[in-house]
């Protein structure tokens, strides 16, 4: 929202990352509840009482936005004017007509007798990542760090909502563990497949051996855990722990070659950031 209103037209503001998983909301018209007949945008539009002596007056906090969005949908007779704060008051106190404002849940609007329409959505919003492309290509080292940064982001947010879950399992080598697994169906599978170690089991005179259990681990959505240890006790698993994943890190964050992209540079040049 605060992006689409203060970096419009803006080339030196560039999105390094897009989607935070944060701040989740909408920017939309609402009006009057009173407002019994009118329940879209075409219905708005189409009161006669509009007109350059009448203009609909909206208050918002986003006039930017807000002109583009009525210029767009053809809204000729609109007044705009901005305010901070409790913009869902305006109506009711006859500052204004209707709002244009962010919305999560919807309670503020209908605590304050306001109604979405059907039209109205402007745009959808979360929290994104943004720098200056001048700053990222001229200060030493800045590149370093926002790499950096994307990876731990990207990382974290692949790992959200996944669990490992790790059993012993029975048998007499990884390949017959693995073909259990794999004939268990895709939940078994993991990310690219299961891990599997030999388990050293203690005998009497301090001694080990191998072949009679396996390590299986595997990653798995939090909603199917449950389903995946009794999966896991088909197999012959026991010892079944779970615990959830702070981060999944990938090869290399897909936005960092977006970024790179963006800038005109050669993602090659950095690949030893990877490596380092």
């Amino acid at each position: 929202d605060m992006l689409a209103e203060i970096g419009y037209g803006d080339d030196d503001l560039v999105i390094v990352h897009d989607a935070l998983g944060f701040g989740g909301c909408h920017l939309a018209v609402a009006i009057p509840q009173a407002w019994d007949e009118i329940n879209s945008m075409r219905e708005l539009m189409a009161l006669p009482k509009w007109g350059p002596a009448r203009p609909l007056r909206v208050v918002t906090a986003y006039p930017n936005v807000a002109e583009k969005f009525f210029n767009d949908i053809g809204f000729e007779h609109v007044e705009i004017s901005t305010a901070d704060g409790a913009l869902e008051a305006a109506p009711a106190m006859g500052a204004a007509d209707c709002i244009l404002d962010l919305v999560s849940s919807g309670t503020t609007l209908r605590e304050n007798n306001l109604k979405e329409i059907e039209g109205g959505r402007v745009l959808d919003s979360q929290g994104v990542l943004v720098a200056s492309r001048e700053a990222l290509l001229k200060r030493e080292g800045l590149l370093e760090i926002v790499h950096e940064l994307l990876e731990r982001l990207e990382a974290h947010l692949r790992a959200q909502g996944l669990f490992m879950v790790t059993a012993n399992v029975r048998g007499s080598s990884p390949e017959e563990v693995a073909k259990k697994l794999n004939s268990a169906g895709p939940l078994m599978r993991g990310l690219q497949g299961p891990t599997i170690a030999p388990v050293y089991t203690p005998q009497a005179d301090g001694s080990s051996i191998t072949g009679s259990f396996y390590a299986v681990s595997v990653t798995v959505p939090k909603s199917r855990i449950y389903e995946t240890v009794k999966q896991m006790r088909t197999i012959g698993g026991s010892g079944v722990l779970t615990f959830p994943l702070t981060y999944v890190f990938d090869e290399e964050p897909p936005r960092w070659n977006a970024l790179m992209t963006t800038l005109g540079l050669n993602a090659k040049d950095y690949e030893h950031l990877f490596r380092q």
